[in-house]
C-alpha cells in the first residue's frame, strides 16, 4: 500500500470514529446575531452569497520584495541582491447542500516578476516572469453541530493554526505565504459549560504539491524537503480568564524525499513534542503568555556538517520557550509596550544526540522576513532554531485604519557551533547573532482595500564570518471581495 493509501485509511478513520465520539456531548447554544451591514456591504454580500447554498469570494495581493544579504549571508554571492514582484491571486467557494454541512474549495497562484536573478525557487538563476503554478490550496468538507452538538469535523486540505501558531500555522514552507495548507482530518469538540475545546488532528502533508491533487502548469515543485505526517491533540481552557491553559501533544514522522536529479531532501525522523501554553490580562493593562515544550524521538539528519557529516540515527533532547509581557495603556492611540523572550535550543556538537528543537509546522516569518531567509543556509527555509530572542517592541494606532510597530531584538545562539551551517559562513566560535530593528506600518483603506510598508535590517554579530547588514523591504496592497 502507498504512502497516500495508508494517509487516505488513517484520515478516513479518524474522521469516522472521531465522529461517533461525539454522541455523548452537551448541546450547542444559539448564535448571537451579526449586526446590520451597510446598503454597500449588504450588495456585496448578495452578490457573494447568490443563494442559500452557495457563497465565493477572491482577492488580489500585490507584493514587491527586496532584500540584500540575507539568503546568502555573503555579499560577494551573485545572489545576494534579491528584487521581485508577487502577484497572488486566490478564488473560493463553498457549497452547502445541508444544513452544517459544507464543501469548500479555494484556488491560488502567484506568478512572480524577478528584476534580478532568483535566488530560490524552480526559477534559481533566471530574470523576468515566473508563472508559476495553480494550486488548490483549500479542498474539504466540514461537518458542524453533528446531531445538533457542539462537534465539527473538516476532512481534506485546510488550514490549521493553532494558539499563536509556535509550532502549527505553516505546512508549505517553500512557497512561501503563497499558501499554508495541510492535507489533515481536524475534530473540534466544545465543552461550553467547562470552557473547554478539545481537538484531534490527524496529518499527512507530501513534499511535492501535485501528490494528492493536480495543478495547472505543472513545474514539479517542492513544499517541503520530506513527506510529513502526525497527530495532534490539543487542549484549550478559558475557565480562568487570568490564566487561559493549553497542552498539547503533536507527533511528527519525517520521511526524506528521493529525488534522482537533486541531492537527498529532508530528515527520516520520529519527533515526540509535549507542550504547553498560558496566558490572559492581569489587573486590566498587563497582558502576558508563556509557551514552552519539550521534544524527544530519533532524528537521521544528513545536513550535519560539525565535526563531521553524520547518517546516523540520533536521539532527540530539545526544548523551547516563547515568551511575551505587554502593558495596555487603554488610551486613545492604542499604545502597548511589550518585552518578549524566546529561545530555542541548538544541537551541542559534543554529544551524540540532537539536541536542536524542531519548529516542525511553524516555519514561516512569525518575527523576522530575515530570519525566514538568513536561517536556511544554517538549517532550512523558515526553520528557526538554536537562538535565543529577547528585546522591547512598541505598537501605537496613530489614526483610524493605521497601525504602526516598532521591533528591536538582541539575537543569540544558543551552541556557538553552527552545526548544520553552511562551511564558510559562520565562525563557530561566538554565539552573538547580532541586532534586529523592524519597522510595520499598516493601513486599512476600506473594507476591501488594505496595505503596508515592512522594513527590516540586522545587524550581524561574530556568530558570522561576514558582517554586512541584512536588510529586507516589502510594500503591500490587499484587494478583498
Amino acid at each position: 500500500m502507498t504512502t497516500n493509501a495508508y494517509c487516505s485509511l488513517a484520515l478516513g478513520i479518524i474522521g469516522s470514529a472521531l465522529t461517533a465520539a461525539g454522541q455523548s456531548l452537551p448541546p450547542v447554544s444559539s448564535p448571537v446575531a451579526a449586526p446590520p451591514l451597510s446598503p454597500t456591504e449588504q450588495t456585496i454580500k448578495e452578490i457573494k452569497n447568490p443563494t442559500s447554498w452557495w457563497s465565493w469570494g477572491g482577492d488580489f495581493r500585490v507584493r514587491n520584495e527586496y532584500f540584500n544579504n540575507t539568503l546568502t549571508l555573503n555579499p560577494d554571492n551573485s545572489l545576494a541582491e534579491q528584487d521581485y514582484f508577487r502577484f497572488r491571486a486566490r478564488i473560493w467557494s463553498s457549497l452547502r447542500p445541508v444544513t452544517d454541512l459544507s464543501v469548500n474549495v479555494r484556488l491560488v497562484s502567484e506568478p512572480r516578476e524577478w528584476m534580478r536573478p532568483a535566488g530560490y525557487t524552480p526559477y534559481k538563476g533566471q530574470s523576468g516572469l515566473d508563472w508559476t503554478e495553480g494550486t488548490f490550496d483549500a479542498m474539504n468538507v466540514q461537518w458542524r453541530n453533528i446531531a445538533n452538538l457542539p462537534v465539527s469535523v473538516i476532512v481534506g486540505r485546510q488550514d490549521i493554526m493553532l494558539g499563536e501558531g509556535w509550532l502549527t500555522g505553516e505546512g508549505t514552507p517553500y512557497d512561501g505565504s503563497w499558501s499554508f495548507y495541510m492535507d489533515s482530518a481536524r475534530l473540534t469538540w466544545e465543552l461550553k459549560e467547562q470552557h473547554t475545546t478539545v481537538e484531534v488532528i490527524g496529518i499527512c502533508q507530501t513534499a511535492k504539491d501535485d501528490a494528492w491533487l493536480p495543478t495547472i502548469n505543472n513545474q514539479n515543485r517542492y513544499l517541503s524537503e520530506q513527506d510529513e505526517n502526525g497527530a495532534i491533540l490539543n487542549v484549550v481552557n478559558t475557565s480562568i480568564a487570568m490564566a487561559n491553559l493549553n497542552g498539547y501533544f503533536i507527533y511528527k514522522h519525517d520521511n526524506q524525499v528521493t529525488d534522482p536529479k537533486a541531492p537527498p531532501r529532508g530528515d527520516n525522523a520520529d519527533i515526540y513534542t509535549l507542550g504547553g501554553r498560558v496566558s490572559g490580562l492581569l489587573a486590566n493593562h498587563w497582558k502576558y503568555s508563556v509557551e514552552g515544550a519539550y521534544q524527544f524521538g530519533q532524528k537521521q539528519d544528513l545536513a550535519i556538517q560539525y565535526p563531521e557529516v553524520s547518517s546516523e540515527y540520533r536521539d532527540i533532547n530539545a526544548f523551547g520557550l516563547n515568551s511575551k509581557l505587554s502593558y495596555l495603556f487603554k488610551d486613545n492611540l492604542n499604545n502597548a509596550l511589550s518585552v518578549s523572550y524566546e529561545y530555542i535550543s541548538g544541537d551541542d556538537p559534543n554529544t551524540s544526540g540532537d539536541e536542536m528543537f524542531d519548529t516542525l509546522w511553524g516555519r514561516y516569518p512569525k518575527w523576522s522576513e530575515i530570519g525566514l531567509y538568513s536561517f536556511a543556509a544554517e538549517t532550512r527555509v523558515g526553520q528557526q532554531a538554536n537562538y535565543q530572542r529577547v528585546g522591547p517592541s512598541w505598537a501605537i494606532t496613530p489614526m483610524g485604519g493605521l497601525d504602526f510597530t516598532a521591533n528591536y531584538y538582541a539575537l543569540f545562539a544558543d551552541e556557538s557551533v553552527a552545526t548544520r551551517g553552511t562551511p564558510g559562513l559562520f565562525s563557530n566560535a561566538d554565539s552573538f547573532r547580532g541586532h534586529f530593528v523592524s519597522a510595520i506600518l499598516k493601513y486599512k483603506f476600506s473594507p476591501h482595500l488594505s496595505g503596508h510598508l515592512w522594513a527590516e535590517i540586522e545587524l550581524p554579530g561574530n556568530y558570522y564570518v561576514h558582517d554586512e547588514m541584512l536588510s529586507f523591504l516589502r510594500a503591500e496592497v490587499l484587494l478583498t471581495f
